[in-house]
């Protein structure tokens, strides 16, 4: 791909003190645990695109969502750079499970001060945010 910024987008699913997490099976960061979401389509709402994502990765149908914050995701070494606003998620719908194998090797329920590693570059990034620094 050449030059050019992208939109992402992506939920921080939160339920008892816990965020949902999936560990990437692919490159960009592969291994590392981040939030459900993806990119956003030409056109599409940026809330509409949340909403898809995570019915589509992990089955639920999210109800109240709020924007948390911005991640400016610049990575160099993958010449990649992704802009993604990223929303809380406290009202759902639906069981989380892994819809995406293909994509996704594991899914959790993780505590937000006791989160696994490594940590994708936008869960790092909104981090701060989640945990009110």
């Amino acid at each position: 791909m050449g030059k050019t910024t992208r939109i992402g987008c992506g939920a921080a699913i939160i339920e008892n003190g816990k965020i949902l997490l999936l560990q990437r099976r692919r490159a960009p960061e592969a291994g590392h645990w981040g939030m459900p979401g993806g990119k956003v389509d030409w056109m599409e709402p940026i809330e509409h695109a949340v909403r898809r994502e995570i019915l589509e990765e992990v089955g639920l149908a999210l109800k109240e969502i709020a924007l948390v914050g911005i991640v400016d995701q610049i990575d160099q070494s993958e010449n990649e750079h992704w802009i993604a606003p990223v929303y809380t998620a406290s009202a759902f719908t639906g069981v989380a499970r892994l819809l995406e194998p293909e994509k996704h090797s594991e899914m959790g329920w993780f505590d937000l001060r006791n989160l696994p590693a490594p940590l994708t570059l936008a869960t790092k990034g909104i981090l701060p945010a989640l945990l009110g620094a």
